[in-house]
């Protein structure tokens, strides 16, 4: 059986070999993760840090997870078993995933992800990798620090309160987060000013691997789920679309899987490239 990576994360980039790689932080190491497609191995190389330390998350899901297709449903279903098992590199910065997630509101993917690489690059630490150069998260001390036309600079005026918001919410309670239950963590994150329920979800599925939390009447989803099954009629609204979609995975691993299997046909249709956003 054929495996496919998810790379909704804005931070994969398509290197000159035609790969894809993103580089992410864990257990006090940075860490280059590079997707062959031909070969569907994920490799992962510390960039710095302990070479024997314990690498970064990757998740498998079968398409066995996915729910049996509702009759309704069949053409989308039959795209989504296509993929074979999904792969995902489990964000392990939660900094990093509330801030990825800000950067995501109210601008397509392929926005998001220039302002993602922009933002990153000004203010957080650039390493040279053998994929070429990646830059990590800027620290929330960083972020504090940041005037207002520092953050036009990099086209992230409309984030800047929010991300301060985030950032002294996260030196303050951080840690504890980071301990939380996906849902926990949700109602957490949604107290801090600028950050509303669809930024809180979306960012601790980021974290979490869990997309069962995923706001499933999110754009994104509406628009893959459209574009794999065009003969389907689906809802128009968020609501009603979310409540067809739980309809059609009552159990919390099929969600998971329904929702992931999604979210990887659309960024292997574009191959990380353009892609609606929401808020």
């Amino acid at each position: 059986m054929s495996t496919k990576i998810i790379t909704e994360h804005p931070a994969w980039q398509t290197t000159a070999k035609e790969e894809r790689a993103r580089l992410v932080e864990h257990g006090g190491a940075a860490w280059l993760a590079v997707w062959n497609h031909r070969s569907e191995h994920l490799a992962l190389w510390p960039v710095t840090g302990d070479p024997a330390a314990e690498q970064p998350p990757v998740a498998y899901t079968s398409p066995i997870e996915l729910p049996a297709a509702p009759e309704q449903a069949a053409p989308l279903f039959d795209e989504l078993v296509r993929l074979g098992t999904v792969a995902r590199l489990t964000n392990p910065s939660l900094w990093d995933a509330i801030v990825t997630a800000i950067l995501r509101q109210v601008v397509t993917a392929k926005q998001a992800a220039r302002k993602h690489r922009a933002f990153y690059t000004a203010y957080g630490r650039t390493l040279a990798t053998a994929a070429g150069e990646f830059a990590t998260v800027p620290t929330p001390e960083t972020v504090l620090g940041i005037s207002d036309d520092g953050f036009a600079a990099v086209g992230a005026k409309f984030n800047r309160n929010a991300l301060r918001a985030a950032a002294e919410a996260y030196l303050d309670r951080g840690e504890h987060w980071a301990t939380l239950d996906p849902e926990s963590l949700i109602k957490e994150l949604v107290e801090v000013r600028r950050i509303g329920p669809w930024t809180a979800a979306a960012a601790a599925a980021d974290f979490t691997g869990d997309f069962s939390i995923y706001p499933h009447g999110d754009l994104a989803v509406r628009t893959w789920a459209r574009k794999a099954a065009p003969a389907l009629d689906f809802p128009s609204s968020d609501s009603e679309f979310e409540s067809m979609w739980r309809r059609w995975a009552p159990a919390r691993t099929q969600l998971h899987a329904l929702t992931l299997f999604t979210l990887t046909w659309g960024s292997n249709d574009l191959n990380g490239h353009g892609g609606p956003s929401s808020i």
